[in-house]
């Protein structure tokens, strides 16, 4: 829906997962009986949650965590990991730096450069305990380091940036041919991030394996404060989705959507997934569990950026192993913890078996959605009021 600014200019309406809910259908579904299983960049998932490549969150023990519980985790392969001999002392720098001076510790940390050697330790880790490698890389850093991450046994690549276009333009030269890349390593590539159809499509036709949706919803991102650039995540998502829709009747393949940010509850991925998601992506969640690198801290990628910070370094206020996260038990009402479950749950709710189903249940705008009938939670601060 549009509405016009001007009279040359029309605006469209975004919505968020707050301004939407699901409908329930008429039939329902155990839980227990629900498959939530994925299929991302040929690794299969056992559930679709996948922790982001940031350096607060995923390090490649956690990466092995995450896939030993049945999900997935992505390697920052230009972070810490990759920079530093003995990653623990920078981490701790992090860690100790008071919130006046993060920003400033972080720039001065990341000027160290990447280096090629590091980049196989970090994959071999992860592999070498039985895990797949999936790791991520700027545009540029693919032009520079695709190949030894390739030598080094990566399963998946995912080559991300706050926008990614495969019609970027620069008078410096240096400019990532996605196509060229795709068709010059042998692996999945995952692409991100976009939040438009017209641009998803493109991404696709390129060869893309899978599309990551979402600019600035994160938890430790200003990118929207910094660069007024975004879209709300079920629109961006929904809009995504078509484009998958559209190039799978065109060519016969199947691209994943994976909806990249600004969740923090299960009722929100959930709804993700019904506006077309196949999984999500999540950081601050983790970064209180203590298999986590920096725990309680958390940085967005964009926030050591020594020109022009996107993100800041946040706390989280949580403090239980990554399999309660996952699976409970819980003692919160909020849908922050148990995550798995909260999607079981959600799925039985609305008669999807599935998470193909779940994409095609119906969604509703409800603007009351979050506040209708809760005046006593909100009053003390409980539950939906929090």
């Amino acid at each position: 829906m549009e509405f016009p600014l001007s009279k040359h200019k029309n605006a469209r309406i975004a919505l968020g997962f707050d301004d939407v809910s699901l409908v329930p259908s008429a039939s329902t579904i155990d839980p227990a009986d629900v498959d939530l299983s994925v299929d991302i960049g040929g690794l299969r998932m056992e559930f679709p949650i996948i922790a982001s490549a940031m350096d607060g969150v995923v390090s490649p023990s956690f990466a092995v965590a995450m896939h030993e519980l049945g999900g997935m985790a992505v390697l920052n392969l230009e972070g810490i990991f990759t920079k530093y001999e003995k990653p623990e002392e920078p981490l701790a720098r992090v860690v100790s730096a008071s919130d006046a001076e993060a920003t400033r510790v972080l720039q001065d940390i990341y000027r160290e450069p990447v280096k090629p050697e590091l980049i196989e330790r970090a994959i071999r880790q992860v592999k070498d305990r039985g895990a797949p490698a999936v790791g991520s890389l700027t545009p540029l850093g693919a032009m520079r380091w695709a190949d030894d991450a390739v030598k080094a046994g990566l399963d998946v690549l995912v080559v991300q940036s706050t926008v990614i276009s495969v019609r970027h333009r620069s008078s410096k030269g240096e400019v990532l041919s996605v196509a060229e890349l795709i068709n010059k390593i042998d692996m999945p590539v995952l692409l991100g991030n976009c939040v438009s159809y017209d641009v998803a499509y493109e991404q696709m036709e390129a060869g893309a394996a899978g599309i990551l949706v979402g600019v600035g919803p994160g938890e430790a991102c200003t990118t929207r404060a910094v660069t007024g650039v975004g879209v709300p995540q079920i629109t961006a998502t929904a809009d995504v989705a078509a484009a998958r829709q559209d190039y799978l009747e065109k060519s016969g393949r199947y691209v994943a959507v994976i909806t990249d940010g600004g969740m923090r509850k299960g009722g929100q991925m959930a709804k993700a997934l019904a506006a077309g998601a196949d999984a999500v992506m999540v950081g601050s969640i983790f970064a209180g569990c203590p298999e986590t690198p920096a725990a309680p801290y958390h940085w967005g990628m964009a926030t050591p950026d020594p020109n022009l910070p996107r993100g800041t370094r946040v706390r989280v206020e949580k403090n239980i192993p990554l399999k309660q996260l996952l699976f409970g038990p819980t003692s919160v009402t909020t849908g922050e913890e148990n995550l798995v479950g909260c999607l079981r749950s959600s799925m039985g709710l609305c008669g999807a078996a599935n998470i193909s189903e779940m994409q095609g249940i119906g969604l509703v705008v409800s603007l009351s959605f979050m506040t209708e009938g809760k005046t006593l939670q909100r009053s003390q601060r409980l539950g939906m009021g929090a």
